[in-house]
């Protein structure tokens, strides 16, 4: 009995994970998912050293109506283990690199969260061609420490170095340093005129543990990307007060509505 129910097991498990495949890119295996069909094909970039489980609670929803992909970045999720100090810059190419492998031809609807927000300005900016449009989820932006340094200026630094030596002594992330780097990132016109937009949380914390995060910056940061994605002539802004970081946990169903919203003003 408890065989049965072991090899059942196993069986379900199997189930669950067998549409995940993996391919080579630059040599690494990155695995990555293909779900669904239709005009449309939705591409999707996790944040930070997160995997493409983070697509989760929408995945099966947006396949209904369009072919989506989602993937892990090198050394990530389940894709290859690498340590490197990756650039955003890398990780574009890397993209792009791996839509060829997989033979998506046609361009993108690029769906980015976070720090896949910097993954996904530079794709779009470095291969136009290959976008139909753009939306950024609670994009990382390499303005956030302005918004600190504004509010107060030396609790602002100390908290920078102190999230910086944290980051070091975690083995310094991937994308440590383009998190810190000053360099502007590509906006509009760098950026084709396509449909984009931005979701971004304007929540207000209980107990702030940064600058970043009192009600103020809050603010400020939903105001920053409303300003940001207004210089788009497709652009619109979505604020939510209803979650954190991952509107896509806390909101799918917004979520999975503001992404098909998009698709029906891609032109092409």
């Amino acid at each position: 009995m408890k065989l049965g129910l072991l090899f059942l097991i196993s069986i379900i498990a199997f189930s669950a994970s067998a549409e995940i495949s993996l391919v080579k890119v630059k040599g690494f295996d990155v695995e990555y998912e293909i779900k669904g069909s239709g005009k449309h094909v939705v591409f999707l970039e996790a944040g930070g050293s997160a995997g493409l489980s983070d697509w989760d609670p929408i995945f099966e929803n947006l396949a209904k109506n369009a072919k989506v992909i989602r993937y892990s970045r090198i050394g990530n999720g389940g894709s290859e283990k690498i340590k490197k100090n990756y650039s955003s810059e890398e990780y574009a190419e890397e993209a792009y690199l791996l839509l060829r492998a997989l033979k998506i031809d046609q361009p993108v609807v690029y769906v980015a969260h976070s720090y896949g927000a910097y993954i996904a300005r530079i794709f779009s900016s470095t291969y136009p061609d290959k976008v139909s449009a753009l939306m950024l989820i609670e994009p990382a932006s390499e303005h956030d420490v302005d918004i600190m340094r504004k509010i107060d200026l030396a609790l602002a630094e100390k908290e920078i170095a102190q999230v910086k030596l944290d980051d070091l002594a975690n083995g310094m992330s991937n994308q440590y340093l383009d998190f810190w780097s000053k360099r502007p990132l590509p906006d509009y016109p760098l950026i084709p005129d396509i449909p984009v937009t931005v979701i971004a949380s304007t929540k207000k914390f209980e107990k702030p543990s940064l600058l970043f995060f009192s009600d103020q910056a809050r603010d400020m940061w939903g105001q920053w990307h409303s300003d940001w994605v207004n210089t788009f002539p497709q652009g619109k802004i979505v604020l939510t007060n209803k979650s954190y970081h991952y509107p896509q946990n806390d909101e799918p169903e917004m979520v999975v509505k503001e992404i098909t919203e998009l698709l029906s003003r891609v032109k092409h």
